[in-house]
């Protein structure tokens, strides 16, 4: 059976908008270690899985797709987005 993680996208730092993070994306496990090419040094393997990423309007349609695929999948919960409030004034104290 395949494994996957099914996991929610999540704000990049260098963005400043929230576009697109309430999407589900599933992406399958590595089924083999990457190894380094002996003449580039690059790492790589042959698993083709690994460049794929699915992506989901919400949580259910990700493991409805899992579960019609035979999929082993682990969700991982979305981090709690923590706010820092500040005033203007507050880069003068």
């Amino acid at each position: 059976m395949t494994a996957a993680r099914i996991y929610q996208r999540v704000k990049n730092s260098m963005q400043s908008g929230r576009a697109r993070t309430g999407q589900w994306l599933l992406e399958y496990e590595p089924a083999e270690p990457k190894q380094p090419d002996p003449l580039t040094g690059w790492a790589g393997s042959g698993d083709t899985l690994g460049q794929v990423r699915l992506s989901f309007p919400t949580l259910d349609a990700a493991r409805a797709y899992a579960t019609r695929e035979g999929l082993e999948a682990t969700v991982i919960p979305a981090p709690q987005r923590t706010l820092k409030l500040q005033a203007y004034a507050d880069n003068f104290k």
